[in-house]
């Protein structure tokens, strides 16, 4: 099953909206405009929040946790290197390979893939196709890929400063 995230352009917090390969949106995104830390609230077409994404404040490296029904399921780190980011998913035994500066990598269990993620280039706004091997593991997927962008994505405007 596949996934499209594609981040609203002009916004003063985070949103996104993920559609399925139809083209039907599935669900809302929307970050927390004033809070300490980056928070994502992912919602359902009927507004129920599926999943909670916050980040932990005072970490030496960056760190987020993923929380479905209001249970941590997730731990995402960003580890320690020096030419390749390297990030750790604890909590699911889930393992994250390839190129993250090209926004290209899977992540897989015991040799298992349970997503791949690629980034969509020549489109308005960031897009990333999803896919999905087993759909019961939709909302966490999504959720650990959108922990990874918000990483990634703090680290690149910290660069710019």
């Amino acid at each position: 099953m596949k996934l499209y995230i594609r981040q609203k352009v002009f916004s003063w917090k985070d949103k996104f909206k993920v559609f399925d390969s139809s083209g039907e949106e599935k669900y809302s995104i929307e970050g927390e405009f004033i809070s300490l830390g980056k928070k994502l609230h992912i919602y359902d077409l009927q507004g129920r929040e599926v999943a909670f994404i916050a980040q932990k404040l005072f970490s030496l490296l960056p760190r987020y946790f993923v929380y479905i029904n209001g249970t941590e399921v997730a731990e995402i780190v960003k580890e320690f290197s020096l030419f390749r980011p390297k990030y750790s998913i604890e909590g699911l035994g889930w393992e994250i390979n390839g190129d993250f500066f090209a926004h290209n990598y899977d992540i897989t269990k015991n040799g298992r893939r349970i997503v791949s993620i690629d980034k969509q280039w020549m489109t308005w706004g960031d897009c990333y196709e999803l896919d999905i091997e087993n759909g019961n593991d939709e909302i966490v997927a999504l959720s650990v890929v959108l922990a990874i962008d918000c990483v990634m994505a703090s680290q690149a405007a910290a660069a710019s400063v």
